[in-house]
């Protein structure tokens, strides 16, 4: 299960609703300015770049992590070079490994899953652990596309989007769950975008890419992640363009979120 949490979600703000606000809402407008026109989304194409996967083998951890370090120093390279262009803050994310991440790290609800990754917003760290689900079959582009994911929020924190959503207020569990869709959805997509930025990689035809995009039929719960035709939606528009501002999740409808 593709599992990527914020730390940040626990606090989200509740505003209560009164008079008419509190009827029945159906849609949910975004309207604080730094998620619907965040300067990210005139920053341009990712530059193209190259990044060279490490060899990797079932069921051997250290070599997985070795593989995930090595797409995060590319992710990082890409990303300093697009971001610092633009006149936007860079800061170098951590990554930390371990073999079973702790129940309420970084004030998080961390779930069962033998095999996730979270993004602790409070220290710029990526927390994964690798279990048997990821290190069975670790010759697709699975583990690449995890990174990049994990990566997505540690740009959403530097340039604003990461704390405009946590203060973003909710009325009911619904428009809670479609912030945290359009929030996830960003990420598939900007994670898609870096993959189109080192396009093609070594030994890697569109057959790869297409197996990946299939497997995005199980990632979790549709609730915070979107339904599975949701999630390619994104994921194509990210990787056809290479365009951070192709992924702005946040001005489109609740449809296209969904």
């Amino acid at each position: 299960m593709k599992l990527i949490l914020i730390a940040a979600l626990a606090g989200v703000l509740t505003a209560p609703l009164g008079g008419a606000a509190s009827a029945e809402i159906t849609t949910y407008p975004v309207k604080d300015r730094k998620l619907t026109t965040n300067p990210l989304y005139e920053t341009g194409r990712l530059p193209s770049t190259t990044c060279a996967e490490k060899p990797v083998k079932r069921n051997d951890r250290k070599k997985a992590r070795a593989y995930f370090d090595a797409v995060i120093d590319c992710l990082g390279t890409t990303w300093e070079q697009h971001l610092t262009a633009a006149g936007l803050p860079y800061e170098k994310v951590k990554v930390r490994h371990m073999t079973r991440i702790p129940k309420k790290y970084c004030g998080l609800d961390v779930g069962k899953e033998d095999s996730q990754a979270l993004y602790c917003s409070d220290n710029g760290t990526i927390i994964v652990q690798m279990g048997r689900e990821w290190l069975s079959e670790p010759d697709d582009l699975w583990l690449f596309d995890m990174a990049a994911y994990a990566y997505a929020y540690h740009v959403q924190e530097l340039v604003g989007i990461g704390p405009a959503f946590q203060k973003l207020p909710y009325g009911k569990k619904a428009e809670l769950q479609e912030q945290i869709r359009r929030t996830n959805l960003q990420a598939d997509c900007l994670a898609a975008a870096f993959v189109k930025s080192v396009w093609p990689l070594e030994g890697r035809t569109t057959k790869d890419w297409d197996h990946l995009v299939d497997l995005l039929d199980s990632v979790g719960e549709k609730e915070s992640y979107g339904k599975p035709a949701t999630i390619r939606h994104w994921v194509r528009r990210g990787f056809s363009t290479a365009d951070p501002g192709s992924c702005n999740t946040w001005s489109v409808s609740h449809t296209e979120v969904a």
